[in-house]
């Protein structure tokens, strides 16, 4: 009678073992390759009424992300994706943070603390003839 060891039982979970896991970092990678962003993103948001944004305002605009700003200067807006690795900014009291690695952002865009180089980006707003805001990615 052939009797099964530890040691072979061992050797056997090992091998299984490695094969899921080999499996398992195959499958990941296929997913890290075949990624693709996604295409039929907005390009465009209408804002509503300009009215609606009193002057010395900064409105979060979650569905974009972005801060919509109306100074003397008029409307402005910035994104509120980092430009480290694309985490969404949180709004605190005069400054733009990331969650994720901790950049942190002035009300401006420019870079206060990394581990983000560059500066947020500029979005382009344009007031309609109707009295409508437009963001434009």
């Amino acid at each position: 009678m052939n009797q099964f060891s530890r040691r072979d039982f061992l050797k056997v979970a090992n091998r299984f073992l490695l094969a899921v896991s080999g499996f398992l970092g195959i499958g990941a990678l296929g997913r890290f390759w075949g990624y693709r962003s996604e295409t039929n993103a907005p390009t465009e948001f209408d804002l509503g009424l300009a009215d609606a944004y009193p002057l010395g305002s900064q409105t979060l605009l979650e569905t974009v992300p972005a801060l919509l700003v109306h100074d003397e200067s008029g409307f402005s807006a910035l994104s509120l994706t980092c430009t480290h690795l694309g985490c969404t900014l949180e709004e605190e009291e005069t400054r733009l943070s990331c969650p994720c690695h901790g950049s942190v952002f002035d009300a401006r865009g420019q870079v206060v603390q990394g581990p983000a180089e560059e500066n947020l980006a500029e979005l382009r707003v344009e007031l309609r003839s109707d009295g409508h805001l437009v963001l434009r990615l």
